[in-house]
C-alpha cells in the first residue's frame, strides 16, 4: 500500500538509524566501560521529548556508575507512526542486540510480541497492580505482560469558547458540549456560528492511523467493532459503509469540514484550526502543552475541551491512545532495563511526563493523589473520560488491516473512489490476511 517514494525513505531512514546505532555503540565511552563490567548502558529508542530526557537525566544520576540510558531519537517530526513501525520492525528482524527498550503504539504490542520479552515475572507485583487497567489492557496479549505504559492518551475535542459565547443560547450549548453532544445538535451548532469556508470541525483524515481514530469512534456509535470475526478478519461491511458515509458527509454533505482535512494529521491539523480560526478540532490532551506552538497564550486562554460528539441514541466514544515500552528479547541488559522502566513507572516519572509535555499518567496513585491532583484538577476531567474510551482491535495484524482502511477510507474521503468501492476493495485486501512480518 505504501508509495514508492515512501518505501525508498523508509529504507534510507532504516540505514540511518542503523548507522546511528552503530555509531553510538562503536564510540560511545561507555562502550569501553561496559566491556570492563563498570557502566552497563541501556539503549533506547523513542520520540525523545524534553520529558523523557528529563526522566532519563534522573535516572541516568541516581544510577551513575552502574548504569547508563542512551537515546535513539526518532522525533515524530521527522518520522510518522507508520514509519517508526516499519523502522523498529525492520531492526527487529535482523536480531540485533544495539535496542534494548523501545515505544510502540499501544496498537502495536500484538505486532512486535514475538520480538519482545514477557514481563510478568521481572516487574515487580505492585507496580502492575498502581497501573490504570485502561492502560495495563493495552500491555496483556496472548495473557502475557509483553508491555508496560508509558504514558496513555485519549481522544476529545478542543473549541473556542470565545466564539461560543456570541450565542445568545451559549449556556444551552455549553452545557450540551461539555457532556459530549449529539452529532445533530453538533450541526444544528454548525448554523447558528457560520464559519466560514467549512472549517467548523476539523479532524485527521489523511491515510494514517489517525484516521482510523475517528473511524473506529463512529463504528463504536454504530454499536459495530471494525473486525467482527477475528479468524477470518472479516469486516462488518454494513456499518463500515455508513461510517465511512458519515464522515464523507461531515466534508461534502454537512458542510463541517473542509476537503483540507483528508490530507491533514495531528500537528498541522492543529495548525490549520489556528490558521483559519475553525470552531472546534479533535485531539488529544497534549494539544495544550507549551510544545503546540501554534497555539498563543490569548487563544489558549479561550479554548475549552469537551468530549467528541455521539450519534444521537448512541454512548459517547472515544479512542484510547498513548504508548508503551517494550523490551527487545535480543538484549543482553535485563536486569538494567527492568530498573529503567520500573523508574518510569514511578510517581516522580509520571509527573514529569504529564507537567511537561501533558502525557497523561498511567499510574492510580497520581489521580488519587490529593496534593498532585488538586494542583492539576483536569486529571479528574480525564480520569472520567476514560470511562469512554474504546480500543482499536489488539491482533498481530491490525496494523496490516489499518493501512488498509486507512488506504481506502482516505481515498473515499478524497472522492477518488466511491464509498461501495472502497469497502469492497478493503474487504478484499483484508480477507487475504495478508501479514508483514
Amino acid at each position: 500500500m505504501l508509495s514508492l517514494e515512501k518505501v525508498f525513505y523508509i529504507i534510507i531512514s532504516t540505514i540511518l538509524v542503523t548507522v546511528f546505532i552503530l555509531f553510538t555503540f562503536v564510540f560511545s565511552p561507555n562502550a569501553v566501560d561496559n566491556q570492563k563490567g563498570k557502566v552497563k548502558t541501556i539503549y533506547f529508542a523513542d520520540n525523545i521529548s524534553r520529558a523523557h530526557q528529563k526522566i532519563i537525566d534522573k535516572f541516568n544520576k541516581k544510577f551513575e556508575g552502574q548504569i547508563k540510558v542512551e537515546t535513539i531519537n526518532l522525533p515524530f517530526e521527522k518520522f510518522s507512526t507508520n514509519e517508526r513501525k516499519e523502522l523498529l520492525a525492520r531492526y527487529l528482524r535482523s536480531k540485533s542486540n544495539r535496542i534494548d527498550v523501545f515505544s510502540v503504539d499501544i496498537i502495536w504490542v500484538p505486532r512486535f510480541a514475538k520480538w519482545c520479552l514477557p514481563l510478568d515475572s521481572m516487574i515487580d507485583s505492585q507496580k502492575v497492580n498502581n497501573l490504570l487497567p485502561y492502560a495495563l489492557k493495552s500491555c496483556l496479549y496472548d495473557n502475557k505482560l509483553y508491555a508496560l505504559p508509558l504514558y496513555i492518551d485519549i481522544a476529545l475535542m478542543f473549541y473556542r469558547d470565545d466564539m461560543l459565547k456570541q450565542l445568545p443560547d451559549y449556556q444551552e450549548f455549553s452545557t450540551e458540549l461539555a457532556s459530549s453532544i449529539t452529532w445533530e445538535r453538533f450541526f444544528e451548532l454548525q448554523k447558528k456560528l457560520k464559519t466560514p469556508n467549512n472549517n467548523f470541525y476539523i479532524f485527521q483524515a489523511d491515510d494514517y492511523e489517525g484516521l482510523l481514530c475517528s473511524f473506529t469512534e463512529i463504528m463504536s456509535n454504530l454499536n459495530s467493532r471494525i473486525i467482527e470475526e477475528k479468524e477470518q478478519l472479516k469486516l462488518d461491511e454494513q456499518n463500515t459503509r455508513k461510517a465511512i458515509g458519515f464522515l464523507h458527509d461531515l466534508i461534502y454533505n454537512k458542510k463541517s469540514s473542509p476537503e483540507a482535512v483528508t490530507d491533514l494529521r495531528e500537528n498541522n491539523s492543529y495548525q490549520f484550526f489556528v490558521n483559519n480560526n475553525s470552531f472546534a478540532v479533535r485531539g488529544w490532551p497534549n494539544f495544550l502543552s507549551d510544545d503546540n506552538n501554534y497555539l498563543s497564550e490569548n487563544l489558549k486562554s479561550n479554548i475549552k475541551r469537551a468530549p467528541l460528539p455521539h450519534i444521537a441514541g448512541s454512548e459517547p466514544a472515544a479512542v484510547f491512545g498513548g504508548w508503551n515500552l517494550m523490551v527487545s528479547k535480543y538484549s543482553e541488559r535485563i536486569p538494567e532495563v527492568m530498573k529503567f522502566l520500573e523508574f518510569i513507572l514511578s510517581d516522580e516519572a509520571q509527573k514529569i511526563l504529564y507537567e511537561e509535555e501533558n502525557f497523561l499518567p498511567v499510574i492510580k496513585s497520581l489521580y488519587q493523589d490529593l496534593s498532585f491532583t488538586k494542583n492539576h484538577s483536569e486529571l479528574k476531567y480525564y480520569d472520567n473520560l476514560f470511562r469512554t474510551g474504546v480500543y482499536r482491535p489488539f491482533l498481530e495484524e491490525y496494523t496490516n488491516v489499518s493501512d488498509i482502511l486507512s488506504f481506502y477510507i482516505n481515498k473515499a474521503l478524497k472522492n477518488e473512489i466511491s464509498i461501495d468501492d472502497a469497502v469492497k476493495l478493503a474487504s478484499e485486501k483484508i480477507s487475504e490476511k495478508i501479514v508483514i512480518d
